[in-house]
């Protein structure tokens, strides 16, 4: 008899318990002020959900650029250094440099050959194209007409070429039939050279 009682006593406690907990459960879900706080707590958790969610996009963002703004090895130091000295040239024309001087600086900087032709193709472009102004470009002496290049001389030194040239840009009339030069290959300059030279350069702005 005693473990009767003690089995429905067991029985008994099993049962309150499962009743205490279906009666906690509605009484929650009747409770307007219980319910309340529940949604704002699931709201609350919802919207620091959301904010992270740009965070991690600009973390991405940040890393892509970081990425991408690696410096291209696809350049000689050569052609580095022109784009620098360029970068130079533009800030001393806007703070309006002598540009005749930076020119005949950068003649004074080239080895002797170089230096001796160029001095001269100076010289003979400005008595035979006075309406040219000197100025460098890219690191070279250049002559301009309306701040366009017309014609400029490039050292052998500067790129490690086996000649220097003296060149002229599509600015330049020099126009003849279907097919003409616009560059030459210099290894020293005759009085012949110069004659045509000067005549070219006279042509190339008439």
């Amino acid at each position: 008899m005693r473990a009767t009682n003690l089995d429905e006593d067991n029985d008994r406690s099993l049962m309150g318990t499962v009743l205490g907990s279906k009666r906690g459960k509605a009484q929650t879900s009747q409770d307007p002020e219980l319910l309340r706080r529940s949604r704002e707590v699931s709201n609350t958790r919802h919207d620091e959900e959301i904010a992270m969610s740009p965070r991690k996009a600009t973390q991405k963002s940040a890393r892509k650029s970081s990425a991408s703004d690696k410096p291209s090895k696809g350049f000689t130091a050569e052609e580095r250094e022109a784009m620098r000295e360029r970068a130079r040239e533009l800030k001393a024309e806007a703070e309006k440099a002598d540009g005749e001087s930076a020119l005949l600086e950068k003649i004074a900087e080239m080895p002797g050959p170089d230096r001796a032709m160029a001095k001269r193709i100076h010289a003979l472009i400005k008595a035979s194209a006075p309406a040219l102004s000197p100025k460098t470009w890219y690191g070279m002496p250049a002559y301009v007409k309306d701040g366009k290049v017309v014609c400029f001389f490039q050292s052998a030194h500067k790129f490690k070429a086996r000649y220097a040239t003296f060149g002229f840009s599509d600015e330049a009339k020099l126009d003849e039939g279907a097919m003409w030069p616009t560059s030459f290959a210099l290894k020293e300059l005759t009085p012949g050279d110069e004659a045509t030279l000067g005549a070219l350069v006279k042509k190339a702005v008439s």
